[in-house]
């Protein structure tokens, strides 16, 4: 028979090892919470971004709020079938009119009517200029709800310092000293940085 004190001895063996064994789980549970943290955190940082979107930079603009679209509602969107290779024959053809793709005023006025009650806009839609945030010049497209917005006449700047804008980068692209892709990047970050500038 085993004595009392063996009876012990295997109990705290048997306790022992049910607590390393506890331990190693604990040990286990763990690493594998980290591992999953980790691949949260990385998940989050890798984004998709389309390919008929110009990658912006999050930068403070420098211009007043009304200037610019909300991003969330107008990020600005390209027109696929203008692309760097083909500017000669597109944008910077002299044949080449925005005209031949630009959406008929019903199309516009509706939607700009539309965007105002959405967004609660103070005023009446001759106030606002229903403009492509990506302007067809620039190879914006031209009916994506996502690249159009009613930007207003004033205060200033508004949309007819934007013009200004478009016009610059329009004959830059053309010139070869600025890619499309550059002067879309340049429009949606901040446009009006870039009128500053061409003003100094």
């Amino acid at each position: 028979m085993l004595s009392w004190y063996s009876h012990v001895r295997i109990e705290e063996t048997q306790y022992n090892n049910a607590y390393a064994m506890h331990g190693r789980h604990v040990a286990f549970a763990v690493v594998i919470t980290a591992l999953l943290i980790l691949l949260i955190i990385w998940s989050k940082k890798t984004t998709l971004s389309s390919p008929s979107q110009p990658k912006i930079s999050v930068v403070e603009k420098v211009g007043p709020p009304w200037a610019y679209p909300d991003s969330a509602r107008t990020p600005g969107f390209t027109n696929p079938d203008i692309t760097q290779a083909n500017v000669g024959e597109t944008i910077c053809n002299p044949e080449w009119s925005t005209k031949t793709i630009r959406p008929p005023v019903s199309y516009t006025s509706r939607l700009k009517r539309e965007q105002m009650l959405e967004w609660r806009l103070p005023g009446r839609p001759s106030d606002y200029e229903e403009d492509h945030f990506i302007s067809l010049e620039l190879g914006g497209n031209p009916t994506d709800p996502r690249n159009l917005w009613p930007e207003p006449y004033d205060p200033r700047p508004g949309a007819k310092e934007k013009d200004v804008v478009e016009n610059y980068l329009h004959k830059q692209v053309c010139a070869g000293v600025t890619t499309l892709g550059e002067a879309q990047k340049a429009i949606v970050t901040d446009w009006y940085k870039v009128y500053l500038q061409i003003h100094q």
